[in-house]
């Protein structure tokens, strides 16, 4: 389910470290009250890492219940590629929610630009 955000409104990701041993409730409530979001949101992927960088909870509103999805990465190597700065929740574009879940950071050193208009030489 993790690996595929097709179906998704939005995917936001809190940066920094949150303690996964919270639940739903305390989960939401970080959502609600330190960032002033709406857990609710029908559609929207809210997603937290903890000081491993191996494992992520995911929470999303189904409309009638929340489900809480917890992805732990089984080889010792591998680790999420997770923003760090603690007061910060970014919305990612389906192409940075797919380089997240392969292993990969958000924001590429080193990308090719777009040109709207290439000039003739």
């Amino acid at each position: 389910m993790l690996n595929d955000a097709k179906n998704l409104q939005a995917v936001y990701i809190v940066c920094g470290y949150t303690d996964l041993r919270k639940g739903i409730d305390s989960l939401s409530n970080i959502i609600s009250q330190t960032y002033g979001m709406d857990p609710f949101q029908s559609g929207t992927l809210f997603m937290f890492c903890g000081r491993k960088t191996d494992r992520i909870k995911a929470l999303i509103w189904e409309g009638d219940g929340f489900l809480l999805c917890y992805k732990r990465l089984e080889q010792k190597a591998s680790k999420f590629q997770w923003p760090r700065n603690q007061e910060e929740v970014c919305k990612l574009t389906s192409q940075q929610f797919r380089w997240l879940m392969e292993g990969l950071t958000i924001q590429p050193k080193k990308c090719i630009q777009k040109v709207d208009h290439p000039r003739l030489v």
